[in-house]
């Protein structure tokens, strides 16, 4: 013999013949509806139990019984967001930080080599291009800044700094060091 789990909870829910009819002929459509929200046969029966269970206590309250089917999929759709709003993210307490392997140090005469030929590469370009390279890069300078100093609009400042990048990485020298 059987004793129900929870006797006052049933006894004070009214009882809804409609209800018990209309989710033994829709379960099997509503269940594959839950299955195409979720990546799991146990999360999407979950689901279906979960919109069933919000649907049920509404069930005075809907007018349009023909409308059933719509009902209980925005449930399920709802729930669904829901749950997905609510997932949890795991974090880990440790008591020590991850640190990043260090990089190796660089060899001084490289990164000479390398600042002489980026020079090089700089001194190549047409007058122009060079002080906008340089007040933009070198001097920090915002493009409208340099505009300013330059006396000319920010979107020739944008353009010249552009084409001269370009001609900064097509330099055969610079070239190496990538």
């Amino acid at each position: 013999m059987t004793t129900p789990v929870c006797t006052s909870a049933s006894a004070a829910a009214p009882p809804y013949p409609s209800f018990t009819s209309y989710v033994r002929a829709r379960r099997p459509l509503l269940l594959r509806t839950a299955r195409s929200l979720t990546a799991n046969p146990s999360d999407a029966e979950d689901l279906l139990q979960t919109a069933l269970a919000k649907t049920y206590a509404a069930w005075e309250r809907i007018e349009n019984q023909r409308a059933l089917d719509g009902y209980v999929r925005r449930a399920l759709l709802n729930t669904r967001t829901s749950q997905w709003r609510k997932r949890r993210v795991d974090e880990f307490a440790c008591d020590e930080l991850p640190e990043p392997e260090p990089l190796p140090d660089d060899d001084p005469a490289e990164r000479q080599a390398l600042h002489d030929a980026m020079w090089r590469a700089i001194a190549k370009l047409p007058t122009r291009q060079r002080a906008m390279v340089v007040l933009r890069y070198y001097e920090d300078l915002s493009e409208a800044q340099t505009a300013e100093v330059l006396g000319v609009s920010v979107g020739t400042v944008k353009s010249a700094v552009s084409r001269a990048l370009g001609k900064l990485r097509e330099d055969p020298e610079l070239g190496l060091a990538r």
